[in-house]
């Protein structure tokens, strides 16, 4: 049952790549929202494609039309902004666990008349981000050794997961107390104004009822 249980775990952890692809028109921007593990590595494949009329299809856009990147990082800083090519890949690594922002516009003064652009995004965190086979190629690595650092860097990567939803628990648990307790503050303040208003309507009745001589 314990097994089992990680099992699950690790595949909700490592769940963290996805592709997808978008349209944007000439100076339009999309941007996408990742939570990520602090000293997390990100890799994002892309490859834009223009509206073809007479295929009446997406066809490779010319070398002049590339894609502007930006990645804002949970406190609002930018830690990535540059332009690249109509095909390729950016790559960043976190340094503040929490929601990332990644932009994309096209350089739009490159093209004009082209039409609307399908943009293909693959993005890859942690592990998944990173090429084993060149791994291999570079430390000379043999088949049994490069599992154990896939699972060395799966394990690390599951650990940094762990992390951040700890400490996404301890913010949401700060916030639902901290929001509880201005609840039960204006709680009693609402009492204290009831009762100080019923205080007050009694003895004003009773002062206007004693000039009047009705009691």
């Amino acid at each position: 049952m314990a097994l089992s249980t990680v099992v699950v775990l690790a595949i909700s952890f490592l769940q963290v790549s996805y592709g997808l692809y978008f349209h944007i028109g000439e100076t339009e921007r999309k941007c996408f929202i990742e939570e990520i593990p602090d000293e997390t590595m990100v890799v994002g494949n892309y490859k834009v494609q223009a509206y073809d009329h007479n295929t009446k299809d997406y066809m490779p856009v010319s070398p002049d039309i590339g894609m502007h990147v930006e990645v804002n990082d949970p406190d609002s800083k930018v830690i990535l902004s540059r332009t690249y090519a109509a095909e390729g890949r950016f790559t960043f690594t976190s340094h503040t666990a929490g929601e990332h922002v990644i932009c994309l516009n096209s350089n739009s003064s490159a093209w004009f008349n082209a039409g609307q652009l399908r943009v293909h995004l693959d993005i890859n965190v942690g592990e998944h981000a990173v090429d084993y086979q060149q791994v291999q190629a570079k430390d000379k690595l043999t088949e049994l050794q490069l599992r154990v650092r896939q699972l060395l860097d799966q394990v690390e990567q599951i650990t940094k997961e762990q992390n951040y939803q700890r400490e996404r628990e301890e913010r949401f648990r700060f916030t639902s107390e901290s929001t509880n307790q201005r609840v039960f503050i204006w709680a009693i303040v609402q009492t204290a104004v009831v009762i100080a208003l019923g205080v007050w309507q009694y003895l004003h009745l009773r002062s206007f009822f004693i000039k009047k001589k009705i009691v």
